[in-house]
């Protein structure tokens, strides 16, 4: 038996029900708060003065940091104690979002942004730690994790929504002062209804590890995002070359460690590695959406705010499969719910790829419907996996892996698709764009369809119209070939979780041997 400070029984009661509500607030609003800066950036840029490459900062760092600590903040939850963590996290990021709400410059806000992103790297993994520890009942688990994914869902499709509504009536800072009642709120529940989980022999953290692991995922993430934004450049391949190099030095030394930051004997358990891979690919496919979000911004002309409702009926159909999933699982392996549904995220997303520039949007909401349907049952499972197989007290590690291996899938998907939709938009333009264009603006518009945008506007008015309409038409058959390379790929992912979770049985309420 896993020594833990606090066991609970093998049914979960009405308190640790309660609890759940608890530990969904933080998963809800570290969606809200991305979702929400995107609308916020315009004002708060025009307030605080900031430039381009400081509103990149603005919105990355947030993102970067949380990445790069959450491998240390899930090890020194199951050290410390989940709940502990949790608490110290809810209270430094209520702290950090009043200073960000208030900030005086782009300086301040970035430096704000940063302390978030930490703050913020110290949620996922000690909420997903601690229903792994409340919910030891394989069924109630996967349904309360499924309720976990579904509010993280919900709060990225609320985000524009409620970003719109606050905006209209107050000022961008309102945007970081929402996290402020909500930490609050988790910091009076938690200690009357979260047990504390905690191994007994946990052992010191190693500080060595932590900086060869900041410096393995920082690179990695940053060379990434500028792949998908430069293409093959010296710098990102530099930054993926040397995060890929420190990551062998990390990976050594934790093989040789008493107390490692991580276990790597955890791979060795096949249900682990394979739900991680799942998630790691699935988060490449999440790839796509950057290019639909781009389609309905600049090529159909909507607002973030009219962008996030057209999204909400996918959103709604994730959440529902979601939830959905756990249940299905208890009368059909989790191999074969997960396979399934990615058959019918593949069919909706060679529906998307019939997108054409006259539009079509409701085959593209069709499409994404059936796209977010199939990918939910992913989520759910493969995180109820990665969570369930490891020994209790080593949850909170287990926990940053999986949050670790969908923020590295969603930035390499960014970068591959990305690259697929570009290489096509620019090859259709090479010879479709009016002759009359002059090279300068011809470049501009060859450089990508935000490029496009902007410089058309500023042409003669058949002129601009013309050029706008053929760059849109590139994009359109960019993401269309994006999405068929992310059909293919599903189908992929069905195989994968079909043979990788060929030996893991319907959910009986009895859990498989941790390895």
């Amino acid at each position: 038996m896993t020594a833990i400070e606090e066991e609970t029984g093998a049914r979960a009661g009405r308190r640790e029900i309660i609890g759940l509500a608890v530990l969904a607030l933080p998963t809800l609003l570290l969606a809200l708060d991305t979702s929400v800066l995107y609308l916020a950036l315009p004002s708060l840029t025009a307030d605080l003065g900031a430039g381009t490459a400081q509103q990149l900062w603005i919105m990355d760092v947030y993102g970067f940091l949380i990445a790069g600590f959450l491998v240390t903040m899930g090890t020194l939850g199951d050290r410390v104690g989940s709940r502990k963590l949790l608490l110290i996290g809810a209270a430094a990021f209520g702290l950090v979002s009043v200073i960000a709400a208030y900030a005086s410059s782009p300086e301040m806000l970035i430096a704000a942004r940063a302390l978030l992103g930490i703050a913020g790297a110290t949620l996922m993994p000690s909420t997903l730690a601690l229903i792994n520890h409340m919910f030891r009942d394989p069924r109630q688990r996967s349904l309360a994790i499924g309720v976990w994914m579904s509010c993280f869902l919900g709060g990225v499709a609320a985000g524009p929504v409620i970003g719109g509504v606050l905006l209209q009536h107050f000022w961008w800072g309102s945007a970081f002062l929402i996290g402020v009642p909500v930490m609050a709120l988790i910091m009076v529940a938690a200690p009357v209804l979260l047990p504390e989980r905690r191994a007994a022999d946990a052992g010191r953290i190693d500080l060595i590890s932590v900086v060869l692991s900041l410096a393995t995922v920082l690179p990695l993430v940053y060379g990434l995002k500028l792949l998908a934004a430069d293409g093959l450049a010296t710098t990102p391949v530099l930054a993926v070359l040397t995060g890929l190099i420190v990551g062998y030095v990390f990976v050594r030394r934790q093989k040789h460690l008493a107390d490692p930051l991580i276990d790597v004997t955890l791979f060795r358990n096949r249900t682990f590695t394979a739900a991680l891979a799942l998630l790691l690919l699935a988060g490449v496919m999440g790839g796509f959406y950057f290019l639909v979000a781009i389609y309905l911004q600049i090529v159909e002309g909507f607002s973030p705010l009219r962008t996030g409702l057209l999204l909400l009926a996918p959103t709604v159909a994730a959440i529902a499969s979601s939830m959905l999933a756990p249940v299905i699982a208890r009368r059909l392996r989790p191999g074969v719910v997960i396979a399934g549904g990615m058959a019918l995220a593949a069919l909706g997303l060679v529906l998307v790829a019939q997108l054409d520039a006259a539009g079509g949007l409701a085959l593209l909401v069709t499409g994404l419907i059936l796209t977010d349907l199939g990918t939910g049952p992913l989520g759910a499972l493969s995180t109820d996996l990665v969570v369930g197989s490891v020994p209790e007290e080593k949850a909170g590690s287990a926990a940053a892996l999986s949050e670790t291996s969908a923020e590295f899938g969603v930035a390499l998907g960014v970068a591959l698709i990305g690259s697929i939709g570009a290489v096509v938009y620019r090859v259709q333009l090479d010879s479709g764009l009016p002759a009359a264009l002059s090279p300068e603006a011809a470049a501009a518009v060859q450089e990508g369809i935000a490029g496009a945008a902007a410089t058309t506007q500023a042409l003669p008015g058949p002129l601009g119209t013309e050029a706008f309409r053929q760059a849109g038409e590139a994009f359109v058959n960019g993401l269309s070939a994006a999405a068929l390379v992310c059909a293919v790929a599903a189908v992929g992912l069905g195989i994968v979780a079909a043979v990788g979770f060929r030996h893991v049985p319907v959910y009986t309420g009895q859990d498989e041997e941790p390895a």
